[in-house]
């Protein structure tokens, strides 16, 4: 059964969302991976900043069903299509990896995700699964994080445990 990694983000009450994100996720695959959430200013655009985290699933869907679930996940909690690409969000679920498939031309499924060069993405995803290869550079996640530019910077750690808690928690990378 392939492992989908997935990264997750949200900018407008993150807590609440990815939460709820977390939860829909463990009701719909049961166990799910999950690394720590991450504070990261917003890219691209001025805006508070993202709540980030990475999540890895087993399943036996193609990568275009869990693609078009994922979507959905994300129209539930208010996501806007109708804005920026690069605007505030309550909720932003991309499959990164989808075990070594490469896809490309589907629409906006493209597996390796491009946002895997962003420290947002990669930080978490290497956390929970240092090992997984790269499918077309085959480096580790390890290694491409521990080359990142990046790699040194300390991001606050956010739980989501309670919603009231946003006390973030220095974490080296």
């Amino acid at each position: 059964m392939p492992r989908a990694y997935l990264s997750l983000g949200s900018n407008l009450d993150p807590v609440r969302h990815l939460s709820a994100a977390l939860a829909e996720l463990r009701a719909q695959f049961g166990q799910v991976v999950v690394s720590p959430a991450y504070r990261f200013p917003a890219v691209g655009f001025d805006g508070p900043d993202f709540v980030n985290l990475a999540a890895a699933v087993d399943t036996t869907w193609a990568p275009e069903v869990l693609n078009d679930w994922l979507h959905a996940l994300e129209d539930r909690h208010g996501r806007r299509r109708d804005v920026p690409r690069y605007s505030d969000r309550t909720l932003d679920v991309d499959i990164v990896l989808f075990g070594d498939q490469v896809l490309e031309g589907r629409g906006n499924l493209k597996v390796p995700r491009d946002e895997l060069k962003h420290a947002f993405v990669l930080k978490p995803l290497a956390d929970i699964a240092p090992e997984q290869r790269h499918p077309v550079s085959t480096d580790t996640l390890a290694e491409l994080w521990h080359r990142h530019r990046d790699h040194a910077t300390e991001y606050a750690v956010v739980a989501l445990d309670a919603p009231h808690d946003l006390a973030p928690r220095a974490a080296r990378g």
